[in-house]
């Protein structure tokens, strides 16, 4: 008896032993678990044995009260016959592996599985559906399987997996984040175009989370240039009636040309070129012109132009025009989403042109306060801004404990989401106004260093 057959009985021993310890007939375990009678004896008693899904061996864990996971490491075998691998079986099991956190059972089939490189399809269907449910974290270590087998760097395979692992390893984690740039960066004009539109846009959001307005400014040019030409081409075919199909995206072909220009924008508004910007703010203020607008394009140009309201009053109030103030705040109530960033760049205004926002502060105590509750990796970064300029502003008005407690909270910010760049910002900031400190306050930030140090 070969050492398949021993490790297949082993499986199911282990299975009889609960069912004889439960004192169940196949019946009653059948109409427990849902599995046909039939099947089950199948299963347990004909040879060769009818293999057993993963699906059903999770079923067979939850009547006999067993962790998530249960005998997953002998089940590999049900995955090979005579040396072949069973896909239908096989990728269930990777996935509830993936699921529940058997990484030693995935670490042990996966050079199984590739001992002919053409299975590398099958990890690939792993990290998708992986990916596809939600759980990219999951998914990473299968589209790196994946990249690290397949040999044709050109293939789109390839750059395919490399994209979707980008997008798996994005999270709150700055420096992370820039290293997911980095790596991906070198291949995102051989992906097929639907997905390049795609990709430009999240490299151009993760670069404007990072403050590298120069990548911004790259990426948003290069949305910008292949929507339009996309754009174009279509309105060709549609007009030599060679409609087809048209692209499949993520989101409406209005939503890349626009974001093309409001990236650029901001880009340009972070580094201080007001005027400039103002021009790409024209850019997406009124989108209505965009041919092919069905509702959700419609609703997607709506949300531009007051996307441009808002940052015209930003822009206005970043050079001083206090007289808008007003307005812009009503726009703000008006349009809560804007609040955070609204507030960003007021306390950045009014720290350069020397205005009080005591009441504009105490009107929005209450959602400042949410402001915690923030998991967005942009928010998060518009919070730590938020807290920074809240500090100076606070300090330069005498209100000192205030002022280092925000110190405080936007370092917290910064070590959370790792921003190098940040960090230094905040202890120089501390630094220069230690002086200002209470002996508590002095107490927390070097726990906090400490902490930092040891990372």
């Amino acid at each position: 008896m070969g050492i398949q057959d021993t490790i297949h009985r082993t499986l199911r021993s282990e299975i009889e032993q609960q069912i004889k310890a439960r004192g169940y007939t196949l019946s009653k375990l059948g109409e427990l678990t849902g599995i046909n009678p039939g099947n089950l004896s199948d299963m347990l008693n004909r040879y060769p044995h009818r293999a057993i899904t993963i699906g059903q061996l999770d079923a067979m864990a939850a009547v006999f009260n067993k962790s998530p996971g249960w005998l997953y490491e002998l089940y590999e075998e049900e995955c090979f016959t005579q040396g072949k691998v069973s896909r239908p079986r096989v990728v269930p099991y990777l996935v509830r592996c993936a699921e529940v956190g058997r990484q030693d059972c995935i670490e042990s089939v996966v050079p199984k599985i590739l001992e002919n490189h053409k299975n590398v399809t099958i990890l690939l269907a792993v990290a998708e559906h992986l990916f596809e449910n939600g759980m990219r974290k999951e998914s990473a270590p299968f589209f790196q399987y994946v990249i690290d087998t397949e040999k044709d760097s050109h293939s789109e395979r390839y750059v395919m997996a490399l994209y979707r692992l980008f997008l798996a390893l994005i999270g709150t984690n700055s420096e992370e984040n820039w290293k997911a740039v980095i790596r991906f960066d070198p291949y995102r004009k051989r992906l097929p175009e639907q997905h390049q539109l795609d990709a430009l846009l999240q490299l151009a959001n993760i670069c404007f989370t990072l403050h590298k307005w120069e990548e911004v400014e790259k990426y948003s040019d290069e949305l910008r240039e292949l929507s339009t030409a996309i754009y174009q081409d279509l309105l060709r075919k549609k007009r030599s009636n060679k409609g087809g199909d048209g692209l499949q995206t993520e989101r409406h072909l209005v939503v890349y040309f626009g974001q093309g220009f409001l990236l650029k924008a901001s880009a340009l508004q972070k580094q201080g070129h007001y005027e400039q910007a103002k021009t790409y703010v024209n850019g997406y203020a009124d989108l209505g012109w965009f041919e092919g607008l069905d509702e959700i394009g419609q609703a997607e140009v709506q949300k531009f132009k007051e996307y441009a309201v808002a940052n015209s009053f930003a822009l206005d109030i970043l050079m001083g025009r206090v007289e808008v103030l007003a307005e812009y705040v009503t726009f703000l109530q008006e349009h809560p989403d804007e609040l955070l960033s609204g507030l960003v760049t007021i306390l950045t205004s009014a720290n350069k042109h020397g205005f009080s926002v005591e009441t504009l502060l105490e009107q929005f105590a209450s959602e400042i306060h949410q402001f915690d509750e923030y998991r967005n990796p942009l928010d998060m970064d518009r919070h730590l801004r938020f807290r920074y300029e809240l500090a100076i502003y606070l300090i330069h008005k005498g209100e000192y404990p205030s002022g280092v407690d925000n110190i405080l909270r936007s370092l917290g910010l910064a070590r959370v989401t790792n921003n190098h760049q940040e960090i230094i910002s905040c202890v120089t900031l501390f630094e220069t106004h230690r002086h200002y400190a209470s002996d508590k306050q002095k107490k927390q930030y070097k726990n906090m260093m400490e902490v930092l140090r040891n990372v």
